[in-house]
C-alpha cells in the first residue's frame, strides 16, 4: 500500500501555553509507528505506511476532539517514490 503523509492542526488556538487538545494529538502521532514525525506551534506533519497514517489520523482525532478541539483540520497526501 502507499505511503501516506498528513498535516494537521488542532484549534482552538492558545499562543501562550498549548492546550491540552494539541499536547493530546501531538502524543497520538508521536507514539504511533510512523516514520517521520515533525511537531510545531502552528501545524504538524506526520508520515508513514498508509495503515499507520490513517490509525494515527483517527486516534489523533477522536482524541483530540475529546480534549476540547473544537476544529482539526487536515490534509492527507500519498507520498510518491522518492518525494519527500
Amino acid at each position: 500500500m502507499e505511503r501516506l503523509r498528513v498535516e494537521f492542526t488542532t484549534e482552538p488556538f492558545d499562543l501562550d501555553e498549548a492546550p491540552e487538545h494539541a499536547v493530546v494529538a501531538r502524543e497520538v502521532v508521536q507514539s504511533a509507528a510512523l516514520d517521520a514525525v515533525d511537531v510545531g506551534p502552528f501545524g504538524n506533519t506526520a508520515e508513514g505506511s498508509a495503515d499507520a497514517v490513517l490509525g494515527a489520523v483517527a486516534a489523533l482525532l477522536r482524541r483530540s476532539l475529546e480534549a476540547g478541539a473544537t476544529r482539526v483540520s487536515l490534509q492527507v497526501n500519498v507520498v510518491g517514490e522518492g518525494e519527500d
